[in-house]
């Protein structure tokens, strides 16, 4: 059986049951599961039906736990899909734009299509991948939003945009060996992915967040976005504002812009020591944070920002810092044993050190918890000891 009569048979009635049944099961039972159920299916079915109800558990972390139960997925189409909250995020964006219309170039298993649905949006969604753009097709159905997506199996390349208002690309970076850092070799290439963007009145362009950020074209905008502290992706926005500079945080979203502002002065350790959000330092807004700190870098290579007094932030995380040494295991050793820390939090940046070796040597014992930043200071290896505020 082909993956696409495989996939097919999962619609039929006796599929449908199939994946209800195997809704709570256990994986670690996979066998003894599959023995029983191969006695009144058939055995291309079964393992088809398995391996879907893997991937919906898989998938539950990004869509949750309702949708993704209802969805169908890939396995590519469960690495590479957006998360629901950051796609929900992104149709938001679009409808304040007031677009009605979206073409939805690599739309993968239809992560993006559906956020776009749901916010009254209507979506052409585009795979030229056989299996995912019926998985894409299924997932609408099964989510009530077949009228308002419509799904095409084609090369994006040869697809007529003009009927939408705007376009949305999301390139395949990953190839037959594993993630592509080169933009030019996305599927489709990035260069047609901005030629296809300008025809548009509005489009977003999903990207990898380590793209160079001399390549972001001057009429673009540049987003990077992060979910929970996570960094989740880059977006390059055509038809809002040219040039501007964003990061924006999930939940939320809470969105800094930036205002051009030169790097922060690198000052002595204070009181406080603040963490940004990984879309902040992406986006190269680490001054913006820091100027609205009234804070500066503890080196200037390293994006921890020091100030002397504390201000609430949603861009950063704030630490209060108990103790500065310099880098010494057996100094920090023994001021963790006479804090008496069993709990130890290991940051690390600008250090070679891993944080899982530097727990194992340090083996804390107690009922207290600290975290512990290797870092540098003004160029020298340093460990600042602290707790979250």
């Amino acid at each position: 059986m082909t993956d696409l009569a495989a996939f097919s048979a999962l619609l039929t009635d006796e599929g449908q049951a199939l994946l209800a049944a195997l809704r709570d099961y256990t994986p670690s039972q996979e066998l003894a599961v599959a023995s029983r159920l191969r006695r009144d299916h058939p055995a291309d079915l079964v393992t088809a039906a398995l391996g879907q109800a893997r991937l919906r558990q898989r998938a539950v972390a990004k869509f949750g736990e309702r949708d993704a139960h209802r969805m169908y997925f890939t396995p590519n189409g469960v690495e590479q899909s957006t998360r629901a909250t950051v796609a929900a995020y992104r149709a938001a964006r679009f409808r304040e734009l007031g677009v009605r219309g979206v073409a939805d170039l690599c739309c993968g298993i239809g992560g993006d299509a559906i956020a776009l649905a749901r916010a009254g949006v209507r979506v052409l969604a585009v795979d030229r991948d056989p299996l995912t753009a019926e998985a894409a097709r299924a997932n609408a159905a099964a989510l009530g939003l077949a009228d308002l997506i419509e799904v095409r199996c084609a090369d994006v390349t040869e697809v007529d945009t003009s009927p939408y208002d705007a376009v949305f690309v999301d390139p395949a970076r990953r190839g037959g060996r594993g993630r592509v850092f080169d933009p030019e070799a996305y599927s489709p290439p990035l260069s047609w992915a901005m030629d296809a963007a300008r025809k548009a009145p509005h489009a977003a362009l999903k990207i990898a967040p380590g793209i160079p950020h001399e390549t972001v074209p001057p009429e673009a905008e540049a987003e990077w976005v992060s979910d929970g502290g996570d960094v989740k992706e880059a977006v390059l926005w055509f038809g809002t504002r040219p040039g501007a500079v964003t990061a924006t945080l999930l939940p939320g979203p809470r969105t800094l812009t930036g205002r051009g502002l030169p790097d922060p002065r690198v000052r002595p350790v204070g009181r406080f020591l603040y963490e940004p959000d990984g879309a902040v330092i992406r986006a190269h807004l680490v001054a913006e944070v820091a100027d609205d700190l009234a804070g500066g870098l503890v080196d200037e290579t390293i994006a921890y920002i020091t100030a002397d007094e504390l201000r609430p932030t949603p861009y950063a995380t704030a630490y209060e810092i108990t103790d500065q040494l310099p880098f010494n295991l057996k100094r920090l050793k023994a001021l963790l044993r006479e804090r008496e820390v069993g709990t130890l939090t290991v940051k690390k940046r600008g250090s070679a050190v891993e944080p899982e070796e530097l727990r194992r040597k340090l083996k804390p014992k107690g009922p207290n918890a600290a975290t512990v930043f290797l870092t540098r200071v003004a160029g020298a290896p340093t460990m600042l000891v602290g707790r979250p505020v």
